[in-house]
């Protein structure tokens, strides 16, 4: 039996570039004299293309599907996963553990955000669909 499956190694490959490419890239600008609010956005943004980019066509192999689709999907899942899971993740865990160190919530809701993430571009931002069966033949006879 399998521990991962070769996409979900993708994904995680994926997952590890892209969060390098959104903290260098924030620390760079911030270094640079950005302010925080820019630097963070233009940060993210980068990040997040990056991620669609490779998901879309390195992790879930879905370069046949309409991209315009896939993309409102993936920021759709990838925003909501980020802003409305996370942040609920956060606060229960908070909540059920007062006084726990601030890092252990934030990585529960990455955590349960990964997995939001993993199964919603899965099966439906990048999901295969079957091909289109051929209508049959009408077989053509010669009297």
């Amino acid at each position: 039996m399998k521990l991962i499956s070769a996409t979900q190694l993708r994904f995680g490959l994926v997952g590890v570039g892209n969060t390098l490419v959104d903290a260098l890239g924030y620390a760079l600008l911030v270094t640079l004299g950005v302010p925080l609010f820019v630097a963070n956005f233009a940060s993210t943004t980068t990040g997040m293309l990056l991620s669609f980019t490779l998901n879309r066509n390195f992790t879930f192999r879905a370069k046949d599907g309409d991209v315009r689709r896939q993309a409102l999907l993936f920021f759709g899942v990838t925003a909501f996963g980020l802003w409305v899971v996370q942040a609920a993740i956060i606060f229960a865990v908070t909540a059920a553990f007062p006084g726990v160190n601030l890092l252990i919530p934030k990585f529960a809701g990455i955590a349960v955000g990964l997995v939001w993430n993993y199964v919603l571009y899965n099966k439906v931002v990048f999901r295969q669909r079957p091909a289109a069966a051929e209508p049959p033949v009408a077989e053509v006879t010669h009297d």
